[in-house]
């Protein structure tokens, strides 16, 4: 089953101009915000299901808020391969970052059902209704709905404006109580992918409208902080100074210079500084700073993060002051699934003649999914790698392509799983 070039350019305009729309459906009419149980997010699940109904899709909102539609397959009640992404967005979001996941998904189900095609598995899509965390500062609440995993005390955990998220899900009609039953057996679903925009330039690089993801890159945050000895600016001379800002100084480039070094893939980053007291007069005394450090796999990861650490202290130790670093956030690497990476990459190379294989710096549902399906996700080329910004951008022709290999993925593994 094979969409032509026709057919995937229609079914990307009419992507392109359903992003639009999702656009429109925002808090603020001058910026795209739409976060987890809002009158937005409900307004959207509307929509989107509405689209789920026109492809031939059996449309419902699960106990979290998820919007979910099922295509069933040659026999009634057959496991499901499932396609989604999320449709909440941080505050002043582009248009594309999980949208574009969702309505390439039904376009998939829309050729089958206009071609009246059934496949050995059903095909089920969901527009996820948190992966950002925008409202509650905690994220993949509609993914971890589906694999079963919300911790407890989610519930009770509150906003901005102190409305928890129990609360919330009441205002909406939903019940908190309930939420167990958002749960999937492990038996309805064979797999999972997820198509989204590449969130840096690597596709943009080569040339590429697509590329297919090898894993999701784990993370570590830390926060940091040198102490040394506050102290007059013209009176303590040079060989005698505990400057904290000096040794933060020093560390941040050992940590540009030997990540560079170290696997491509590896990242660190220094995202925050604060001096004290933070006087122009006034030796710093103590600097606090973050780091962050991602990669694709975790040995490599912890091997990375061992050695900055270890630096911090030597140069603290030559300079005489005490370096501290607590861990406060860890998420493992997320390898994609070896078979779906194979049919992504066929189908991607059918469609444009070569492919790409790279990591994915940003957390996706994928990483809650991963838990209990295999996963697997197609990327699409972004302008610039912008994304979590109004300036996010894609081709059209580009997602005529990856609807195209989006498709011929599908029906792929959907055949594997009936011989």
């Amino acid at each position: 089953m094979i969409m032509n070039a026709v057919e995937a350019q229609f079914a990307a305009e009419r992507v392109m101009a359903r992003c639009d729309a999702l656009a429109a459906i925002s808090e603020s009419p001058d910026n795209l915000t739409r976060v987890y149980l809002s009158p937005e997010h409900l307004r959207a699940n509307a929509q989107v299901g509405e689209w789920m109904a026109q492809a031939g899709m059996r449309v419902w909102q699960d106990e979290v808020g998820n919007i979910c539609g099922r295509y069933e397959g040659i026999n009634h009640g057959a496991p499901a391969l499932l396609l989604g992404s999320h449709l909440d967005t941080v505050r002043n979001a582009g248009r594309y970052d999980g949208m574009l996941g969702v309505l390439t998904a039904i376009e998939t189900v829309q050729w089958l059902h206009d071609n009246q095609q059934r496949l050995p598995l059903a095909v089920e899509i969901v527009g996820f209704g948190d992966e950002e965390g925008t409202r509650f500062g905690i994220t993949l609440l509609g993914s971890r709905g589906i694999t079963g995993s919300w911790p407890e005390s989610w519930t009770t955990h509150p906003d901005g404006n102190g409305i928890t998220v129990a609360q919330a899900m009441a205002d909406v009609g939903l019940d908190a109580g309930a939420i167990p039953r958002a749960a999937r057996d492990l038996n309805d679903i064979v797999a999972y992918l997820e198509l989204h925009i590449e969130q840096g330039p690597c596709l943009e690089q080569e040339g590429l409208a697509l590329g297919v993801v090898t894993a999701i890159n784990g993370a570590r945050r830390l926060n940091c902080r040198f102490t040394g000895e506050a102290g007059h600016a013209g009176t303590v001379p040079m060989t005698h100074r505990k400057d904290a800002l000096a040794a933060a100084a020093e560390w941040m480039v050992f940590i540009e210079a030997t990540t560079r070094e170290q696997d491509p893939q590896l990242v660190a980053t220094v995202g925050t500084l604060s001096c004290a007291p933070g006087a122009v007069n006034v030796i710093p005394g103590e600097v606090a700073l973050s780091l962050d450090v991602r990669g694709p796999q975790d040995l490599p990861l912890e091997r990375l993060l061992s050695s900055l650490l270890t630096q911090g202290e030597a140069i603290a130790l030559r300079r005489g002051l005490r370096f501290d670093a607590e861990e406060y956030y860890r998420i493992s690497a997320t390898a994609c699934d070896g078979a779906l990476q194979q049919a992504l990459s066929s189908a991607v190379e059918t469609v444009q003649g070569r492919t790409l294989a790279l990591p994915s710096g940003a957390g996706h549902d994928a990483i809650a999914i991963a838990e209990r399906w295999p996963v697997g996700m197609l990327f699409v080329r972004n302008d610039r790698g912008i994304s979590h910004h109004p300036a996010e951008a894609v081709m059209s022709s580009d997602v005529a392509l990856a609807v195209r290999a989006y498709l011929q993925a599908v029906c792929q593994l959907a055949q594997r799983s009936a011989v």
